[in-house]
């Protein structure tokens, strides 16, 4: 959204995610917010396995999806057929070939990381996963998705209403943290060669 040409609404992607997010249509996005809170609530607070409620609620859904269909079968009545659902052939392999792209990216990585070509990506990359463990000890994995989907639709309604004072404050953060990385970049990582395994290559 930073730094974007063309309307807030094209850099979200346009069509009905851009409304939701944008708040276009309230009601669906107000239903996302209680449903995100409810399952929050239930995976969160109930304490039950995670295969227990999933089973649960498809078993409560079939019951009343299959009575509601014999019930308007026993009353001569034309029950609401429910859309068949499928996915293209088009829609997998593009799929397939972005979550291919992706992979291939995170094993290159991890394949100089473990032959220590380049130490500096190693740093931060342990560096990274030391911080993402740290906030996992404090919040569960559903504290965090939970956190991200109210931020996710939140948080563009909030930046279309105040922009330019969000950016003015986002640039200068971002300059802080640009000075403080160049700091630790300069007294630090640049210190850190490139490589560990030289000789060995040798």
């Amino acid at each position: 959204m930073f730094g974007r040409q063309g309307s807030l609404h094209q850099s979200l992607g346009g069509g009905k995610a851009a409304d939701i997010l944008l708040w276009k249509q309230w009601s669906v996005s107000l239903g996302v917010i209680v449903v995100a809170t409810v399952v929050w609530l239930i995976f969160e607070r109930s304490g039950l396995p995670i295969l227990s409620i999933c089973s649960d609620v498809l078993l409560i859904l079939i019951i009343v999806l299959f009575v509601r269909s014999n019930y308007a079968s026993y009353r001569d009545r034309h029950s609401q057929t429910l859309p068949e659902l499928e996915l293209s052939e088009e829609m997998v392999n593009n799929a397939a070939v972005s979550f291919r792209v992706k992979i291939n990216n995170v094993l290159l990585m991890a394949h100089e990381i473990t032959l220590g070509k380049d130490f500096r990506v190693f740093f931060k990359v342990v560096t990274c996963l030391w911080l993402l463990s740290a906030i996992g000890s404090y919040c569960s994995f559903f504290t965090l998705a939970y956190i991200g989907t109210i931020l996710s639709v939140t948080f563009p309604v909030f930046y279309s209403k105040y922009e330019e004072h969000m950016n003015r404050y986002c640039r200068m953060i971002h300059r802080k943290f640009s000075q403080q990385y160049k700091i630790v970049d300069d007294s630090v990582t640049n210190r850190i060669p490139r490589s560990l395994s030289k000789d060995k290559d040798i």
